[in-house]
């Protein structure tokens, strides 16, 4: 995905936060097999001074933005860069070494992990996907499907009248208007769980073009590709008839913008809407089955009431920073992040719609934090 923007906050209060254009680099180290770190009785680790970078998902970078400031707040020793690149980018950064923070709402591949062993997913907070649209005069919460969605990425549902569509939805009076199918042209985790989704009730999809950040979309006639989130929704708004997934941080402005969003059918067949309760009771039902490494998909669970599209957002860290000095700030963001009287308090994560992560789940991201060298 093109950045969207790179901002660095300087950690002094809210009233002077500066912005600047410089982002530092940071290559990964080669430390090995050190004990983990010790959290100390307050739950969150004193960084030493330090400037760390974080790039990655359009869907936690409002949740980011809204994070430095008031961590640097707490530690004035600390600069922090955010950028909105996409999923793709932030753990292909994270990999390289570019950045110390990749953010991604998809969890790490088989083939990233074998190329980079000391990758770590760790999760922050849960979230999920919006099914948006821009249909002139329908204003109502749609019910819509896997089925229904794989049929109109693939082209053989056209308008928005057809008989599929109508069947599900018999009080609203649909128009006879050509569906425009939006996709992310990045890389890009809302492709990801949005096509895992796919995957999950359309067995024909999953075979291909199954699900992955990239994937090939078919081709056809009706379609348009846009980068990032804030693209997703501002393409939608500027063209009727189209159909859109979007990652919940963005669903004021689309709001904002006239769109309409789903409730989609789950894996017991009901319709949910989206929403904080009905993913926290969708997440619920996979906490017991989150390994340690968090790594799971809680797409489409047969869980009453749940929203079939959550995902864990996850910090993206090799387990071998530069210096001692670096993972000991990494270690300590995250440790502000996940504590559920910080970072993973509704006072944030109410703000872009998210769900704080249930305790066993947080004992397990700070597990990972730990072994942070």
């Amino acid at each position: 995905m093109t950045l969207q923007r790179l901002v660095r906050v300087k950690g002094r209060s809210l009233a002077t936060l500066a912005l600047v254009a410089v982002a530092t680099v940071f290559a990964t180290g080669t430390v090995a097999s050190a004990a983990p770190a010790k959290l100390p009785k307050s739950g969150i680790e004193t960084p030493p001074s330090a400037t760390l970078t974080e790039t990655g998902s359009t869907l936690l970078y409002p949740l980011w933005n809204i994070w430095a400031p008031a961590y640097q707040q707490k530690y004035h020793q600390i600069n922090l860069t955010t950028g909105g690149t996409g999923s793709g980018t932030g753990i292909a950064d994270a990999a390289s070494g570019t950045v110390n923070i990749g953010s991604s709402d998809a969890y790490l591949s088989p083939s990233v992990k074998q190329a980079t062993p000391s990758l770590l997913n760790i999760p922050l907070a849960i979230s999920y996907q919006v099914i948006a649209y821009n249909i002139p005069g329908v204003h109502a919460n749609l019910n819509l499907n896997g089925g229904i969605l794989a049929a109109i990425y693939s082209g053989s549902i056209t308008n928005w009248n057809s008989p599929t569509i109508a069947h599900l939805n018999p009080r609203v009076k649909l128009p006879s208007l050509p569906i425009v199918a939006l996709h992310r042209s990045d890389g890009s985790g809302d492709t990801f769980i949005f096509t895992q989704y796919l995957s999950d009730q359309v067995s024909s999809w999953a075979k291909g073009p199954g699900f992955g950040t990239t994937i090939s979309f078919p081709t056809i006639s009706n379609a348009l590709g846009e980068n990032g989130n804030g693209g997703m929704v501002s393409g939608c708004q500027a063209t009727p008839g189209c159909i859109a997934y979007v990652g919940v941080s963005f669903l004021t402005q689309a709001l904002g913008d006239g769109l309409g969003y789903a409730a989609l059918g789950n894996g017991v067949g009901q319709y949910v809407l989206p929403s904080p309760t009905s993913a926290a009771i969708e997440a619920a039902g996979f906490t017991k089955a989150t390994p340690a490494n968090g790594t799971i998909s809680m797409i489409n669970g047969k869980i009453k009431g749940g929203y079939p599209i959550i995902n864990y957002e996850y910090a993206i860290v090799n387990q071998h920073q530069s210096s001692i000095g670096f993972a000991r700030a990494v270690r300590s963001l995250l440790e502000w992040a996940v504590n559920a009287n910080y970072g993973n308090s509704n006072t944030y994560l109410s703000q872009v719609r998210f769900v704080p992560l249930p305790a066993p789940v947080v004992a397990q991201s700070l597990k990972q934090i730990l072994t942070i060298k």
